[in-house]
């Protein structure tokens, strides 16, 4: 890292890189954002490091007053390393709270060694040292954003146990957790209420594309969107939560939920992340694609735009399988009628003044039902019986895997699965950036030249070798400008009936 370059970050206090860069004061032991309101310390007094990982491995503990856990977290898009990306992902999802490093390893394809190895070359900390950041971060938030007990945070952090979190507080802060609150209000209990918690982006963010994405697709009785609220039901190991997601009047979304089991909130908090997609960094992807003439005036119309992920793989492998080669109105009816048939119903006051009454069904709740009966042809039935068995089976199927090449090869031997469902559920639900289902006729019709003159599949795919890695943000855009063309009175009936669904 160039010290002259971060130094002059902290002077100016350039919002460009939160989230970047931190910096560690020796003298005080402390690190910073580059926006922190403190007076910048003396450079002979400073060192940087590229993640909040680093600065705590290496010894120092987080500002008070900047509180690095609120920073835009662009972890998932440092670097180059695509194993790096994933290992990220799995370790935001939980995967270090039930495993060590040899298994996250395994996951990814990759040895031990080389993953350490990794990681310490693009984010200058273990993956150990990154779990245990996130555990330490998010407790900090909740400590000081929320008022539940000591002992419901120490669990909805992700701690094992009340002792150790208490332990890594006096060690951390030289304080106890509860030295932390600000506030010594009467404490809240999580499954009652609900907890309320900010989740910070790199603007600029278009919330308007997010919610009429997310609307578009809602299915009745398991989501409910308003233009300034989005809200659904949500099945977290056995338990049935529901999240509502409203943006906020900064930098940030707004997320509430209420969960019967705290465990559950790094789980929920991965979800809501992923599926609005608040690890991107929109500045460098979009002047990656703005290389291309042709996505150049798509870019400047929504420099915000993201790539909406998924809550759940076979709930997105479901919605996909039924969305093939109809609209997106008719799929949502059909995935209606099987929420309706097989799932659970929530009892919860809440979630009904919202309109939510059921989660979707988990895989083991269609094995061996006749799907078919509900008004669909009895292959694509059949196919879906096939992927609850297969998905009941192997719930891992879609965790992320060490590259896009075997994701897909893996998504693909699914019933009910081809190139195009493949890519598509990589794309929203592994959060593969470079996923790019070609043959998509809102793609090819996005691309169509000054004539309408169309490209094949095979010449889009070529094309879009220049916007790799982040292809699946260029087909967002191409998506994005498609739908604005079929908004318009002028579309011809083929292509209305060639739209494709998910």
């Amino acid at each position: 890292m160039d010290f002259e370059a971060c130094r002059r970050a902290f002077l100016t206090r350039d919002p460009r890189f939160d989230g970047r860069i931190f910096g560690a004061v020796k003298t005080t032991g402390i690190y910073c954002r580059p926006v922190c309101p403190a007076r910048t310390p003396k450079p002979e007094n400073m060192t940087f490091y590229p993640t909040a990982a680093a600065c705590q491995e290496a010894g120092f503990r987080p500002c008070l007053r900047c509180r690095p856990e609120s920073s835009p977290d662009l972890g998932a898009w440092r670097g180059t390393s695509n194993t790096v990306s994933r290992a990220l992902a799995l370790i935001e999802a939980g995967a270090m709270d039930t495993g060590d490093v040899d298994a996250l390893a395994s996951r990814l394809g990759v040895g031990e060694r080389q993953l350490r190895r990794l990681f310490r070359q693009h984010l200058g900390a273990s993956p150990v040292a990154v779990a245990q950041t996130r555990r330490v971060l998010l407790a900090k938030q909740l400590i000081q954003e929320t008022l539940l007990p000591m002992g419901e945070v120490a669990l909805a952090s992700g701690f094992g146990s009340v002792r150790r979190f208490n332990e890594t507080f006096q060690q951390l802060f030289g304080r106890p957790p509860g030295a932390l609150r600000r506030s010594r209000a009467e404490e809240a209990s999580a499954a009652a209420g609900g907890i309320t918690v900010k989740l910070p982006y790199r603007a600029p963010y278009d919330w308007a594309a997010m919610i009429g994405f997310l609307e578009a697709r809602a299915i009745p009785g398991v989501e409910s969107v308003t233009p300034r609220r989005y809200a659904r039901t949500l099945a977290v190991d056995g338990a049935l939560g529901v999240v509502t997601v409203s943006p906020g009047a900064g930098d940030f979304l707004v997320a509430e939920i209420r969960f019967p089991k705290v465990q559950a909130l790094p789980a929920v908090i991965a979800r809501i992340r992923r599926v609005f997609d608040l690890t991107a960094d929109p500045a460098l992807i979009g002047a990656h694609l703005s290389q291309d003439p042709a996505l150049v005036p798509l870019v400047a119309a929504r420099p915000g735009l993201r790539a909406p992920g998924a809550w759940d793989g076979f709930e997105l492998a479901v919605r996909a399988i039924l969305g093939q080669q109809i609209t997106v109105t008719a799929a949502r009816g059909l995935v209606a009628r099987l929420v309706e048939a097989y799932g659970a119903r929530l009892d919860d006051p809440f979630a009904a003044s919202l309109g939510l009454t059921r989660a979707f069904p988990a895989p083991a709740d269609i094995v061996g039902q006749d799907i078919a009966a509900l008004g669909m042809p009895k292959a694509r039935g059949a196919a879906l019986e096939a992927l609850a068995r297969t998905v009941a089976a192997d719930p891992a199927i879609f965790t992320p895997r060490g590259d896009l090449e075997s994701a897909i090869a893996a998504l693909k031997a699914l019933p009910g699965v081809g190139e195009w469902t493949a890519q598509y559920i990589a794309l929203r639900e592994l959060r593969e950036p470079d996923a790019f289902p070609q043959a998509d006729i809102g793609l090819l019709r996005g691309m169509a030249d000054e004539t309408g003159q169309r490209p094949t599949p095979a010449e889009l795919l070529a094309r879009a070798e220049a916007w790799r890695p982040w292809r699946a943000y260029a087909a967002q855009h191409l998506w994005a400008a498609d739908a604005d063309q079929i908004a318009t009175p002028k579309r011809s009936k083929t292509d209305a009936q060639q739209q494709r669904a998910a």
